[in-house]
């Protein structure tokens, strides 16, 4: 079998390194970064208000958040989606479990 070439260029995928210097609003779960940072891992439905009155979702795994953003791992296509988290209204949890990473083709099983 033929070995796939290492790309000199790929990015190296990992969450925000939290510590002691880290800003209140990522470390406090009274902040919605916080918050959202306890819940890395879920299933969830993101929606978002786009505008004046168009509301749009997005449905994935909790990869990491930032101060301004959240990134959901897609069911659709696998590929990382950057959402904006000032314009996110609401969140809906999933509490039948948690979505983690396997070893076999990086891909989610439900535990």
């Amino acid at each position: 079998m033929l070995e796939e070439p290492k790309r000199e260029n790929e990015r190296e995928t990992r969450q925000v390194k939290i510590n002691q210097n880290s800003p209140e609003i990522m470390t406090n779960p009274i902040y919605t970064p916080g918050f959202l940072r306890e819940q890395i891992g879920k299933l969830m439905r993101v929606e978002f208000l786009i505008g004046t009155n168009n509301i749009v979702d997005r449905i994935g795994i909790l990869q990491d958040v930032g101060v301004s953003y959240i990134l959901l791992r897609s069911f659709e296509n696998d590929s990382l989606v950057y959402c904006d988290i000032c314009s996110i209204k609401f969140i809906t949890i999933s509490t039948t479990g948690i979505y983690g990473n396997t070893s076999v083709n990086n891909r989610y099983r439900y535990y």
